[in-house]
């Protein structure tokens, strides 16, 4: 990632918040990676402890639910900034620069952020709900951090919006600042926007 020389020049503003922001979904996504693998290795002792040894464990089937939850949740944002969402690219692929970045502005603040500023909402006094009383697993010998699995609703929401308005602050650029130099210089020396596949 190129850094711009400091400038007062909103365009210069802009350019840094997306890097920035793209460097802090790389960082978390990069992190929370690793629940992948500890997904597959809590799977695999709960299967061992269950047919080798004919026991099971309650709050070790949990933890591999809370695992999965804020391995998703955690990823979401960062997979957005990849390009890796499902869409539908039927009509998407074959529009000019121009129309595709008109798709992204619209699409991200008439669709996708009031989407998550809704989730964050509504989730608000379930969260905090949960958080008064210290909410714990319904299940006996379950885990007592239901509180804390919950609250990653309201960081994935917050994730997702600011993924969302650096989608749509970079539209805004292509289509109406290209010229300003911060901008030329972001285009011609920024790395690959999405990071390649191994």
């Amino acid at each position: 990632m190129t850094d711009l020389p400091a400038s007062s020049s909103l365009p210069a503003t802009l350019v840094r918040f997306i890097q920035r922001q793209n460097q802090l979904q790389q960082t978390i996504g990069h992190a929370f990676a690793w629940l992948a693998l500890t997904l597959v290795l809590l799977s695999a002792f709960v299967v061992l402890y269950r047919y080798g040894f004919n026991s099971g464990s309650i709050a070790l089937q949990e933890t591999i639910l809370y695992n999965h939850a804020i391995f998703f949740m955690m990823g979401m944002a960062y997979t957005l900034q990849q390009g890796g969402h499902v869409r539908v690219d039927v009509f998407y692929t074959r529009m000019s620069e121009n129309r595709q970045a008109w798709v992204n502005l619209i699409g991200s603040l008439v669709l996708a952020l009031p989407s998550m500023v809704f989730i964050f909402w509504v989730s608000w006094d379930y969260v905090t709900g949960s958080w008064a009383i210290l909410e714990g697993s319904s299940e006996a010998g379950g885990l007592p951090f239901l509180y804390v699995l919950k609250s990653f609703i309201l960081i994935m929401a917050s994730l997702m919006a600011l993924q969302i308005l650096a989608n749509a602050v970079e539209a805004y650029l292509k289509l109406f600042q290209r010229q300003q130099p911060a901008v030329i210089d972001w285009f011609q020396h920024r790395e690959p926007e999405h990071e390649e596949k191994l």
